[in-house]
């Protein structure tokens, strides 16, 4: 880790914006990390923010201490962003160690980090740019103010795409890039995606939005056309049916209802897609299944079976990406007052699966289930 030791202590200056460690290699801790310098009494200090079991701690160091601090904690991270005003550094270490550097020159010029303490929160979309689509959706005035009562929407974009950021060293900018949206909707977060990954960081993508609601995609492909979005189009269509593609780099499912996540998943495995980004939604089919006797004080009460069914549900889906080749998480999409559906499903495609199907069969066993997911797979 020398070479990170020194790329830290020749950037950990008034010339550093931000550093976001990601990509645990162990789920039970720390999982997420933001650095950003601030000034205190004119003295120059870092504030960490480190993200366990939904729930962020903050501690303000010195230079030499934040130096010492960041190493540690990519002693389990994969991957560091790491800006300053002149560079965009993307820092990735492999499971044996290897430490690789890539350096990019800032885009914006004269670009300084904001050193108050009790600064407003930054969202990638930032309040007061005026974002097209945004206005036409209605989060948005003409001003680029955002609506009142729009705002949980505005923070769920920015969310969304905060997952979108920790992926980007995994998408290769040199090509093209397939992205699917099944189930899309009014298609708030297709948009954002196209804006952000296209407009903002320069991506070369293409974006299929899929959603079985005749006059929402009409709507939506007005827009796209509008904007002059060439490469966002929207189609008609059920998830468990397409076949419009040979490959795909990206399948995000959001809100699909029961089993029609399981769909999606199941296509995403068989194009090999490098990420996979799902919000699942009721999730009925293992709540009509599930038996167990030593379970029976939980499963008779509707609410708890209901809740208990859909957390089996959602943790078999892991497990079965897991086997089929990803690294997971299961992350909490937004706070559980803006929506109830609020469980964020990340896979990354690494190849290495396997080893765990005997746990998958011993779960199915106990519970007396048989999930959608695990049979599309076994096709």
């Amino acid at each position: 880790m020398n070479e990170l030791r020194i790329l830290l202590q020749e950037n950990l200056n008034k010339e550093f914006i931000l550093a976001v460690l990601s990509a645990p290699r162990e789920k039970e801790g720390i999982t997420k990390v933001k650095v950003r310098p601030l000034l205190r009494k004119e003295t120059l200090i870092f504030q960490l923010e480190s993200f366990k079991n939904n729930q962020a701690f903050h501690e303000n160091l010195e230079i030499s201490e934040t130096v010492e601090r960041i190493l540690d904690y990519m002693e389990n991270m994969k991957q560091m962003q790491f800006e300053t005003s002149s560079w965009n550094y993307t820092v990735l270490i492999s499971k044996k160690g290897k430490v690789t550097i890539k350096r990019k020159a800032q885009k914006e010029q004269n670009k300084k980090a904001d050193l108050s303490h009790n600064r407003k929160k930054q969202y990638i979309l930032e309040e007061g740019v005026s974002v097209p689509f945004l206005k036409d959706l209605g989060v948005m005035t003409e001003e680029g103010k955002v609506v009142r009562s729009r705002f949980d929407k505005f923070r769920q974009i920015n969310r969304f795409l905060e997952f979108i950021e920790d992926i980007l060293p995994r998408l290769d900018k040199g090509r093209e890039l397939t992205i699917l949206d099944f189930g899309c909707g009014k298609s708030y977060l297709t948009f954002a995606m196209y804006y952000y990954l296209h407009e903002l960081q320069q991506y070369d993508i293409r974006i299929i939005g899929l959603d079985l609601k005749t006059d929402v995609i009409k709507h939506c492909n007005e827009l796209s056309r509008k904007y002059g979005y060439e490469k966002l189009i929207f189609l008609e269509g059920n998830i468990a049916d397409y076949t419009g593609v040979n490959e795909v780099d990206m399948v995000v499912t959001l809100h699909a209802c029961d089993t029609a996540t399981d769909f999606a998943l199941a296509k995403a495995v068989g194009w090999n897609a490098k990420v996979i980004l799902s919000v699942p939604c009721c999730q009925h089919e293992i709540n009509g299944q599930i038996e167990n006797e030593i379970l029976k004080p939980v499963l008779k009460h509707g609410l708890l079976k209901e809740r208990f069914s859909a957390i089996v549900t959602d943790a078999l889906r892991a497990e079965y990406l897991e086997r089929e080749g990803y690294e997971v998480q299961v992350l909490e999409f937004i706070d559980m007052e803006h929506t109830p559906k609020n469980i964020l499903i990340r896979a990354v495609h690494t190849g290495k699966g396997g080893g765990n199907t005997q746990t998958i069969e011993a779960v199915k066993e106990f519970l007396h289930v048989e999930p959608t997911l695990g049979n599309l797979l076994g096709q």
